[in-house]
């Protein structure tokens, strides 16, 4: 069974004297120059020695799975996909397509553009990519790298395994939700023997493979050998500096006086600490003086869009990477030699009990502290600065990361879980079950949004809502705006608030305020999002672009927030994300309606679509100074400081009731895009026994008085149009 894959992938690559008569068995075209340049570097790397074991465990394996364990650099993504579509096309992808998961957006895009070059073949024909907004797949798409969620999204709304015949799963240390459900719902049709010859790789660092190994009952395993290279001795801080942007910049500095080759990776904890060092770096190289060019400084994090290629580039100046736990296992770069690690991580964790995101600044585990002092291994071995002691990371870091499912909110999940039929979502097999109290959150909240009916089944909404790439309480608010004649507003601002939610800082001058001040909305946060998308549409489609102008990204690196605290990538996404939400709505036939932002009854509307959705994130300010009381339970928040109640001039005193999209515990409780509202919408549109399950408070009493009061409204209506219909008939 093995000799015909086997024998293609001999024939895959021929010696370059044979170029004129070797064909690319994917496209049919001759092999390029840069293929055989490309297939050199590719022999080199520690995977190559793993190439027929793991083609031959992928031909004769007969429970489908095969688990590739490997360390960060040693080749894992970039050449498994490649096999997987050899082994694919031996078997004239017959079974479908070879689909590849990566736990985030920019490495399944870079990835792709990597093997493509790789391949010598055209990006969007027969190598693609699929990520938020941007789908670069055509029909004769053979080799797909794709996000994870986007995956597990296709999986839940379709009945089977899917439309591939090998499925990757890439970099499953990184415990991303997408990434362990995907497994789960696996693991259960496996076990279901569903039909269909479907074949499952999973790639993981070895710190994880034990683990791994258990969940699918003992797998055949590809162990890749190690990257040959010496690998640098840590140096460790005495302490913890008090300021660990300035340490990093600082050990930067102190390399680029000493003028030592090679590239330099820095880890921060999080993406301001990123902006911040890439700003001071930047200021401060340009003084050094050095023999060549100065270095180059370059963020990497999820915002930085398609100008991560950068950290690619061959360049004649050093480069000095900004970096995250994004690229604890991620974006191999080659010409890395230093790496001055911070050691800590900031991560959002939900609390499910409160409904609240905190905001977490932890240490990283040690499988991630290996990781990035893997980075600076070669001949002779680079440097890797530690800032912090030795005893911290041996006393204080977890052996591997945590667990994504176990710190988020798990609605959506429930949601498309629930859509695969799974009655119970604690049923299905998970690498580490979530807590139950999150699980049983995430069913409350469905079923207080009616996605689900009294069986507990999805309902019909329900089915709709697992439809839109949305959080339910937004999707909820969508499709509410089809009832109250606001779709068009609703539709931007479901786009804003999944891509750009508003202003990333607080105004640092007199001048900003005034600025922002033109784009805020007297309604509140959420129509000022409005208004800043017509702005930037305004302005795109403009011959001045004068918007444009105003939001410049100053510097070698795009900044965080340009002069008003606005991404423009961002905002570019959420027209891309408008477009498909529209798309979708006009695919199952959801009314719309026309643009009417700005009157009245739209301002009504718009308030009542959002209510119907975020009823369980309303908030009272209980002594008029924006200290707000939760309902849902008795936490004390404040207004974030970029809200636009706070930027007003004095003395503007806070709404008494608000709606904010989130509630995050940091530093200061904060509750972030804020909008006021009237609590007589909060009783006519919430159901009643959400009204009813609400903790005691003052809040809860006055609402249940305004429902008693609007009861007796409506009954005394009643009343009186049946005596009105009564009296002309005794008349007659």
């Amino acid at each position: 069974m093995t000799s015909q894959p086997l024998r293609l992938a001999e024939e895959y690559g021929p010696s370059p004297g044979e170029s004129e008569l070797a064909v690319n068995p994917f496209d049919g075209l001759p092999f390029s120059s840069r293929y055989y340049e490309l297939l050199k570097q590719r022999q080199a790397l520690p995977i190559w020695a793993a190439r027929f074991t793991f083609l031959e465990q992928l031909e004769s394996n007969p429970t489908g799975v095969v688990l590739v364990s490997g360390e960060p650099g040693s080749g894992k993504s970039t050449q498994i996909p490649q096999w997987c579509a050899e082994f694919a096309l031996a078997r004239g992808f017959q079974k479908g397509q070879v689909t590849v998961t990566q736990p985030y957006p920019l490495a399944a895009r870079s990835l792709a553009l990597r093997v493509a070059d790789e391949m010598d073949l055209t990006l969007g024909h027969e190598v693609g990519y699929s990520i938020p907004q941007e789908d670069c797949t055509g029909p004769n798409t053979l080799l797909r790298f794709c996000w994870d969620r986007l995956l597990l999204q296709e999986v839940a709304s379709t009945r089977g395994t899917g439309a591939w015949g090998v499925l990757v799963l890439d970099e499953a240390q990184e415990r991303s939700v997408a990434s362990d459900s995907l497994q789960g719902l696996l693991q259960d049709a496996r076990l279901e023997k569903l039909p269909g010859d479907l074949r499952v790789v999973v790639v993981t660092d070895p710190a994880l493979e034990p683990k791994l190994r258990a969940f699918w009952g003992n797998p055949p395993i590809v162990h890749i050998p190690r990257e040959p290279g010496e690998r640098p001795s840590p140096i460790y801080w005495d302490t913890i500096p008090p300021d660990r942007v300035e340490a990093a910049c600082q050990a930067v500095l102190e390399l680029c006086r000493k003028e030592v080759p090679g590239d330099v990776l820095v880890f921060l904890p999080s993406e301001e600490e990123i902006s911040l060092c890439c700003e001071s770096l930047s200021r401060e190289v340009e003084s050094l003086l050095l023999q060549g060019l100065p270095p180059r400084v370059l963020p990497l994090h999820p915002d930085c869009g398609q100008a991560v290629q950068a950290v690619y580039e061959d360049m004649d100046a050093r480069k000095v990477v900004v970096t995250h736990w994004l690229a604890d296992f991620s974006f191999s770069l080659p010409s890395i030699q230093h790496v001055i690690d911070s050691g800590l991580e900031l991560r959002s964790v939900y609390n499910p009990r409160i409904r609240a995101e905190f905001q977490v600044l932890r240490p990283i585990s040690k499988c991630q502290a290996e990781a990035r002092r893997l980075r600076a291994r070669g001949f002779p071995p680079g440097s890797c600065l530690c800032l912090y002691p030795k005893s911290f990371l041996e006393l204080e870091a977890p052996p591997l990361p945590q667990p994504r499912v176990c710190e988020e909110n798990l609605s959506s999940l429930v949601l498309l879980l629930k859509r695969r039929q799974i009655a119970e979502p604690g049923e299905c097999h998970f690498l580490d079950q979530p807590a139950p109290e999150a699980l049983m959150q995430a069913l409350e909240d469905l079923d207080y949004l009616a996605a689900l009916d009294d069986d507990g089944d999805l309902s019909d909404l329900g089915v709709i809502l697992s439809e839109f790439p949305l959080a339910p309480e937004l999707a909820k608010a969508l499709l509410a705006s089809c009832e109250f004649d606001c779709v068009d507003e609703m539709l931007t601002l479901a786009a804003m608030l999944t891509a750009a939610p508003g202003f990333t800082r607080p105004p640092i001058s007199a001048e900003e305020a005034a600025l922002r001040r033109a784009l805020e909305h007297t309604d509140g946060d959420h129509s000022s999002l409005i208004q800043v998308y017509e702005a930037f549409i305004q302005s795109e489609f403009s011959k001045e672009g004068k918007f444009y102008a105003d939001f410049s990204l100053a510097g070698p690196f795009p900044l965080l927030g340009g002069a008003r605290g606005l991404n423009w990538a961002a905002l570019c996404q959420a027209h891309k994300l408008r477009g498909e939400l529209l798309e979708l709505m006009q695919r199952i036939e959801l009314p719309l309606s026309l643009p009417a932002f700005g009157s009245e009854q739209n301002r009504r509307d718009l308030q009542k679509a959002l209510v119907s959705g975020y009823f369980l994130k309303v908030a009272r300010d209980t002594d008029g100074t924006g200290n707000y009381l939760l309902l849902t339970h008795k936490h004390v928040a404040q207004l974030s400081s970029y809200c636009c109640y706070r930027s007003r001039r004095a003395p503007a005193r806070p709404p008494p009731w608000v709606l904010y999209h989130n509630f995050t515990i940091s530093k200061d409780n904060c509750l972030s895009i804020v909008s006021e509202i009237q609590p007589q919408m909060l009783v006519e549109l919430a159901p009643p026994y959400f009204l009813s399950n609400l903790p005691p408070s003052e809040s809860r009493d006055l609402l249940n008085q305004l429902r008693e009061g609007m009861a007796d409204s409506t009954a005394g209506s009643k009343s009186s149009s049946a005596q009105e219909f009564r009296d002309p008939c005794v008349l007659q």
